[in-house]
């Protein structure tokens, strides 16, 4: 057993490079110092301190010792340039009156379509910093850029979709009405670090193209890789549709809803910070919340389960991207009667899975974003052994600098943290049970509810339990991982887990407001609108078909 630790604890460590040239040129890393950040349609000189970027990837050097490695630089702004930006959005949206928000729908979708494409020409350059700065693979980095652009095209798609069904009047009782929807304001977006790109513009792209203007805040990790869409932001978008902010965010944010300013709260990340923004607005009526919040997800293993394909789904559920989405499996429940042969198969799989740099094929385990993360899992197991849990896997929870071997946790209990809190890393827990009412309160008791997955054969259990989880999670996958897409199903989650529902159609609909025009039906009002809509003299009010 010692061996085979020593022997995982010698691989993480020279799974990091010692020079560039152990790095294929197409993944070599980008130094980036931003010395401009965007607001009112301007790139701006910042001429203040600077934040340092260090990569999760570090480098051996001949002490055998791990070195961090400076990816680059960017502006730290703060208040005034807090200020610079809410003034710029507000003045940009105008109370509805600005250019953006009346602006046409075909003509805002033409502004997207060309920034979609400064975006395309910049691939490479974004695959590269999301490998750098967060350390997702390869793989996973090209599928999340690719899947952001059919994100940004789809959406495209059902706006037209939504637009074109409603391009026209009814007339009810007496009063002709059109019903389309309308902007809501200044939006403040607020991205998470796993998903830098993709959940970020799942937000971002909804509430620009239905005519909001945004406040930008990157993720603590995950920033750099904006720097290459400035001028995209710059060249698509009119001044103050698109302002960008960097700074410490816990200064930064509660200044800017604090102002009374912003209409829509969009953010991926922690329910304890959603909380404390919201409650900083001064007219909490007036603020509408589009959150995607913290996660517990949970699989519950049934006696009859075929064990192959639940540890294959449990196993890519858990353990993708280190464990690091809020769609992870991290809490599985296993029935006592098969729990043994489960644990000691999953285990196996786990120790089975490649560990190593992003730019290695077929890399499951990469570098956590920062050695902060690496102690808190380390943290996570000592707790739980403290409290007679046992690592399953041999080598399970060691670590080199930002690299830490993912382990398996059996049996898992409730005075554990880790029993309630989302470990958000490469930590399975495995609790048993025996009467399925115990897997069942869990959940109940849970403070979240967005998924859950069941694994099992008998159709009286399954759907027992379907007829239970519907009405404490959002999504009940049946012999499958818990995930997110495909991104035209919705995304939501009941508890403390989401407000508010993302998905191609909902988001949308998030980020609008159904709005009418009526009049009465007399014929000084139909010569009127006729008017107005054969002279296309409004925007908002015509029965313009786009194809």
């Amino acid at each position: 057993m010692q061996i085979l630790t020593d022997n995982i604890k010698n691989t993480l460590f020279n799974s990091f490079p010692s020079d560039h040239s152990e790095i294929p040129i197409e993944s070599f890393p980008q130094q980036i110092f931003q010395k401009e950040w965007l607001v009112n349609g301007e790139l701006k000189s910042w001429h203040g301190s600077f934040t340092d970027v260090f990569s999760p990837i570090q480098f051996r050097n001949t002490n055998n010792e791990l070195e961090p490695y400076l990816l680059g630089s960017l502006p730290n702004t703060g208040l005034p340039e807090a200020d610079l930006a809410i003034n710029s959005a507000v003045a940009a949206y105008d109370h509805g009156r600005g250019l953006w928000p009346t602006m046409a729908v075909q003509d805002r979708i033409q502004c997207v379509q060309q920034f979609t494409k400064e975006l395309t020409s910049q691939r490479e350059s974004i695959v590269n910093l999301l490998m750098w700065e967060i350390g997702k693979s390869r793989a996973d980095s090209e599928k999340e850029f690719d899947r952001t652009i059919e994100y940004i095209r789809t959406t495209i798609e059902e706006l037209i979709h939504m637009e074109n069904a409603n391009s026209r009047f009814d007339v009810v009782d007496g009063t002709i009405a059109q019903i389309r929807r309308s902007s809501l304001g200044v939006v403040l977006c607020i991205g998470p670090y796993n998903y830098p790109l993709n959940e970020t513009f799942c937000l971002l792209i909804p509430a620009l193209v239905m005519g909001n203007v945004a406040i930008f805040k990157p993720p603590r990790f995950g920033k750099l890789l904006y720097q290459p869409m400035l001028q995209a932001f710059c060249k698509a978008f009119p001044p103050g549709v698109i302002n960008i902010l960097y700074g410490q965010a816990s200064i930064v944010l509660p200044h800017l809803v604090q102002s009374g300013q912003i209409h829509v709260l969009a953010l991926i990340g922690s329910s304890k910070v959603a909380d404390q923004l919201k409650k900083a607005h001064p007219k909490s009526n007036r603020l509408r919340a589009v959150l995607g919040l913290d996660a517990k997800n949970s699989a519950i293993i049934l006696p009859d389960a075929n064990l192959g394909n639940a540890i294959k789904e449990c196993i890519t559920g858990a353990l993708s991207f280190n464990g690091q989405r809020c769609t992870a499996i991290k809490m599985i429940m296993v029935h006592d009667s098969i729990a043994q042969e489960f644990v000691k198969q999953f285990s196996q799989a786990v120790n089975a899975l490649k560990v190593g740099m992003p730019w290695i094929k077929d890399v499951t385990i990469t570098p956590l974003p920062n050695i902060e993360k690496v102690l808190a899992m380390h943290a996570y197991l000592s707790d739980a052994m403290a409290h007679g849990a046992v690592v399953m896997n041999p080598g399970g929870g060691e670590s080199q600098g930002s690299l830490f071997y993912p382990a398996v946790l059996y049996p898992v209990t409730q005075e554990m943290k880790i029993f309630r809190e989302e470990q958000f890393g490469p930590i399975v827990p495995i609790m048993p049970y025996h009467d399925i009412e115990e897997a069942m309160e869990y959940i109940i008791t849970s403070d979240h509810g967005q998924q859950a997955s069941i694994f099992g054969e008998s159709p009286e259990m399954v759907s027992t339990l379907i007829d239970t989880l519907v009405n404490q999670v959002s999504r009940v996958n049946i012999n499958s991982q818990c995930q997110r897409g495909p991104d035209v199903f919705p995304f939501t989650g009941r508890k403390d887990s989401a407000e508010g529902t993302l998905s191609v159609h909902d988001a949308l609909r998030a980020f609008s407001i159904r709005t009418m025009v009526a009049a009465k039906k007399t014929e000084s009002n139909e010569k009127l609108l006729n008017a107005i809509v054969k002279g296309q003299k409004s925007t908002f009010l015509n029965t313009n078909f786009m194809l």
